[in-house]
C-alpha cells in the first residue's frame, strides 16, 4: 500500500481535477445541446432498430450524418441517467479528461514524469479541446479512441507482441465508426512507428502490417456494410448521402469532400447540388441553420427530460436580442483581416475569412487569426521543442533511440493533420482538436529537452530555450492583439512580462541549475495562462454546442440564447392526430429536432439535415399521406430550393388557420419585428440565397383523394 502511494502523482491528480472542472462544470445548463444529435439519441432510446442505425427520428425515416459509435454511448448514458443535456455531453466530457490522463501515461515511460505532467497540463488547457468536450459533438471521443490506439501500438513495440499492434489498428477502426475517415489521419503515424520501432524481419513486418490493414478495414467497414446490405425498405435513409449508402457517406460527404470543400448533398427535386453557390448557413452539415422553426408561443418547459430550449444556431431567424447574427451565420463583418477583434455575437465563423471562418488556405493557416487562438498557442514552442529533443539525443550505433522514435510518431501525427487543415476546403474550428495531442506532447517533452540543453549545452544548443520562449511569447502577444478591445491590455502585459522576464533571468543566472529549471518552468506556465483563460471561456460565458469554439468573443455572442418550441402547435397536432405515424413533417432536421426532443414522437425531416437529401419521390410521399402515415406538414418561408413534393403540398394541402396553432401575440410580435427589420431581413435573404423572406411559415393539412 505504501509503495502504491509513493507512485501516486499528486500533480497529475490536480491536473485531472482542473480538466474535470473545465470539461464538466456547468454542463447541466445545456438542455438540448446540439439538438440534431440529441434528437437522434431521443429516437435511439425507443427501439433497437433506431439504436443500431442511429436514426434521427423515432419512425426510422432518416439517420444522422455520422456513424453510430458515439451516439450509442450517448444513448446508454441517457438510458442510465435520463435524457438531459448533461447526460449526452457526459461521454465526451469524460473522454476529454481521459485524453489528458492517456497523454500522461504515453509520455512518462520515455520522456519522464516532468514531461508527462506538462504534456497533460497543456492538453487540459487546450481551448478547442475543452470547448468540444463540453458538447455532444463527437470529436472528443474520437481523439480519446485514437490515443488508446496509440497506447496499444506503444505497448506492441515495448513488449514485442504483434497482437497489440493489430489491436491498435482495430481501435482506429472503432474511430472510423465514430467519425469515419477523420480517424485515418493517424494511420501514417502508426505505420511509420511500427516500421521503425518494431524489432523483427522486414518480411514479418510486412505480413503483420497486411494483417493489421485487413483488420482495420474490416472493423471500419463492418457497420457500413451491415447498413448497405440491409434492404432499403427496412432501414432509415442514410442521411446526407446521395445514394442512400453508408459507404458513400464515408468516402464522399465525410471523406474527400472535406478536403475539396465540395458539399454535394442530394438536391430536392431540382437537381441542385448542396453547397454550390450557397453560404455556410445552407451547407449540408449538422452545424448550420438551414431553416426556420415553427414560431414559439413563448411557453418554456424547464424539464431537462423534454426541454424546449434549443441553441440559436439551430433555430430561428438570423437575428437576436442584441441584433447580431448567430454564430453559424455570416454577419457581414470581417474580423479575419487582423484589423480588430471578433465582433460580439458572430463567433469566429461569422467574422473570419474563408469558408466557415477558417482562414485562407496556405502553409501558415494555423497561424492566422481565424484558427490560432483555438489550438496554436504553443505550436511554436512545440516546434523548437522537437528540435531540442533531437539535439539532446544522439544516434546510438546508427539507430534511432526510443525518444527519437516516439518523437517521429508524434510528428507523423502532427504534420499530416496540420497539412490537411492548411489546404482543406471544408472543416470547422472544432476539428482542430485532432492537433491537440501531438502539440501537447512535443511541447511538454520539448520543454524538458530544451531546459537540459540550456543547463548543460554549449553553443547554439544553449540558446534554443530562450529563443523558444521569446518566439512563443511574441506569437501569443500577436494573437492577443486582435482581442484588446474586448479584454484590454492586462493579459498581454502579464504574458509579455513573464516571457521577457524569464528570458532575462535565464541569461543572467549562472551556476544555479535548479534555479534555471525553476525559471524555465515559470516561463512555460506563463505561456499557459492565456490558453487556460481561453479554455475557461465556454464555462464562464456559455458555449455554442453546434459549432464549439473558445475565446472571449463568447461573452458577447448570441450563442447562449435559446428558442422554444411552439407549445400551441404541439397541442393542436396531438389533438388532431388520428393515428398517423408522424406528428408532422417539415423540410429539414433543424426544424424537426426540438419537436422530437420535446414530444418523443416522430417528426419527418423530408430532406434530412438541411432539406437537400433525395429521400422520397412525389409518388412515395403521396402514398404515405394516403396510407395515413402523415397528415400535417409545416413549410417554412426560409427553405432553400424547391421540389415537386413541396410544390404539391402548397398546391394541394389545406392551409391551417394560424389562429389554431400560433398565438396571436406571437404573430403580432413577429409582424412588428419583420416590419422593423425588413431591410436587414432582405439583406440576409439575398446573402443566404433563400426565397420567401422571413415569414413564420405555413401549416398544411394533407390528404390524397
Amino acid at each position: 500500500m505504501i509503495r502504491r502511494f509513493q507512485k501516486f502523482d499528486i500533480y497529475l491528480f490536480f491536473i485531472l481535477i482542473l480538466s474535470s472542472i473545465l470539461n464538466i462544470y456547468h454542463i447541466w445548463k445545456d438542455d438540448t445541446v446540439n439538438a440534431y444529435y440529441t434528437a437522434a439519441v431521443t429516437s435511439m432510446m425507443q427501439s433497437w432498430h433506431n439504436f443500431f442505425f442511429a436514426s434521427f427520428d423515432p419512425a426510422g425515416y432518416v439517420t444522422v450524418d455520422k456513424p453510430p459509435l458515439t451516439f450509442w454511448l450517448q444513448t446508454i448514458s441517457a438510458k442510465v441517467f435520463g435524457l438531459h443535456g448533461w447526460s449526452v455531453i457526459l461521454p465526451q466530457a469524460l473522454a476529454g479528461i481521459g485524453s489528458v490522463y492517456l497523454i500522461y501515461r504515453l509520455v512518462k515511460p520515455t520522456f519522464g514524469q516532468a514531461a508527462a505532467r506538462l504534456a497533460a497540463l497543456i492538453m487540459a488547457c487546450t481551448p478547442i479541446a475543452v470547448a468540444v468536450s463540453r458538447t455532444n459533438n463527437i470529436d472528443s471521443l474520437l481523439v480519446f479512441i485514437l490515443l488508446l490506439a496509440t497506447g496499444m501500438m506503444f505497448k506492441a513495440v515495448k513488449q514485442q507482441k504483434i497482437l497489440w499492434a493489430i489491436a491498435s489498428f482495430a481501435m482506429v477502426g472503432g474511430g472510423f465508426n465514430t467519425k469515419m475517415l477523420q480517424a485515418y489521419m493517424i494511420v501514417p503515424a502508426l505505420v511509420l512507428f511500427y516500421i521503425i520501432a518494431y524489432r523483427t524481419t522486414w518480411k514479418k513486418k510486412l505480413l503483420s502490417l497486411i494483417i493489421s490493414m485487413i483488420v482495420l478495414l474490416g472493423v471500419s467497414a463492418s457497420w457500413s456494410i451491415a447498413v448497405d446490405l440491409t434492404s432499403k425498405g427496412h432501414r432509415p435513409y442514410m442521411g446526407s448521402s446521395q445514394s442512400n449508402s453508408a459507404l458513400e457517406l464515408a468516402f464522399g460527404y465525410n471523406g474527400l469532400q472535406r478536403l475539396t470543400g465540395q458539399q454535394s448533398g442530394g438536391g430536392m427535386g431540382d437537381g441542385s447540388r448542396e453547397g454550390e453557390g450557397q453560404p455556410p448557413s445552407q451547407q449540408n452539415e449538422n452545424d448550420s441553420s438551414a431553416m426556420s422553426q415553427p414560431p414559439s408561443d413563448g411557453n418554456q418547459d424547464s424539464s431537462n427530460q423534454s426541454s424546449s430550449q434549443v441553441q440559436p444556431s439551430m433555430q430561428g431567424p438570423p437575428s437576436s436580442a442584441n441584433g447580431t447574427a448567430p454564430p453559424d451565420m455570416p454577419s457581414g463583418g470581417d474580423a479575419g483581416n487582423g484589423d480588430g477583434p471578433p465582433n460580439g455575437g458572430g463567433g469566429k465563423m461569422g467574422n473570419g475569412s474563408g469558408m466557415f471562418g477558417t482562414g485562407t488556405k496556405g502553409p501558415l493557416r494555423l497561424f492566422q487569426s481565424e484558427l490560432s487562438d483555438q489550438i496554436s498557442w504553443l505550436l511554436p514552442f512545440a516546434f523548437f521543442g522537437t528540435i531540442g529533443i533531437f539535439l539532446s539525443t544522439f544516434f546510438e550505433r546508427r539507430r534511432l533511440n526510443t525518444k527519437q522514435k516516439e518523437t517521429i510518431f508524434w510528428l507523423a501525427w502532427l504534420i499530416p493533420v496540420a497539412a490537411f487543415f492548411s489546404v482543406a476546403g471544408f472543416f470547422h474550428h472544432y476539428y482542430l482538436i485532432m492537433l491537440a495531442p501531438p502539440i501537447a506532447v512535443l511541447a511538454g517533452a520539448g520543454w524538458v529537452a530544451m531546459t537540459q540543453l540550456f543547463q548543460t549545452g554549449i553553443g547554439f544548443k544553449k540558446w534554443l530555450l530562450p529563443i523558444a520562449i521569446l518566439v512563443t511569447t511574441a506569437f501569443e502577444l500577436w494573437i492577443l492583439s486582435t482581442f484588446t478591445s474586448t479584454i484590454g491590455f492586462g493579459l498581454s502585459v502579464a504574458v509579455g512580462i513573464i516571457g521577457g522576464g524569464t528570458v532575462l533571468a535565464l541569461l543572467f543566472t549562472k551556476g544555479k541549475e535548479k534555479l534555471k529549471q525553476l525559471i524555465s518552468l515559470i516561463a512555460i506556465l506563463g505561456m499557459l495562462i492565456t490558453p487556460l483563460y481561453w479554455a475557461s471561456t465556454p464555462l464562464l460565458y456559455g458555449g455554442n454546442s453546434m459549432l464549439p469554439e473558445a475565446g472571449p468573443q463568447l461573452a458577447t455572442s448570441s450563442g447562449s440564447m435559446s428558442s422554444q418550441v411552439n407549445e400551441k402547435l404541439i397541442s393542436y397536432l396531438e389533438k388532431n392526430n388520428t393515428g398517423e405515424e408522424f406528428l408532422f413533417g417539415t423540410t429539414d432536421a433543424t426544424t424537426a429536432s426540438p419537436y422530437i426532443i420535446k414530444t418523443g414522437k416522430a417528426v419527418m425531416a423530408l430532406g434530412g439535415f438541411s432539406g437537400s437529401d433525395q429521400i422520397l419521390t412525389l409518388s412515395e410521399f403521396k402514398q404515405l399521406v394516403k396510407d395515413g402515415k402523415i397528415k400535417y406538414f409545416y413549410l417554412s418561408g426560409m427553405r432553400g430550393g424547391s421540389s415537386d413534393i413541396l410544390t404539391w403540398i402548397q398546391e394541394n394541402g389545406n392551409e391551417v388557420a394560424a389562429s389554431k396553432w400560433q398565438n396571436t401575440s406571437t404573430s403580432k410580435a413577429k409582424q412588428q419585428t419583420d416590419s422593423t427589420d425588413s431591410q436587414q431581413s432582405e439583406q440576409n435573404d439575398q446573402s443566404n440565397g433563400r426565397m420567401g423572406g422571413m415569414e413564420s411559415g405555413t401549416l398544411y393539412e394533407l390528404s390524397v383523394d
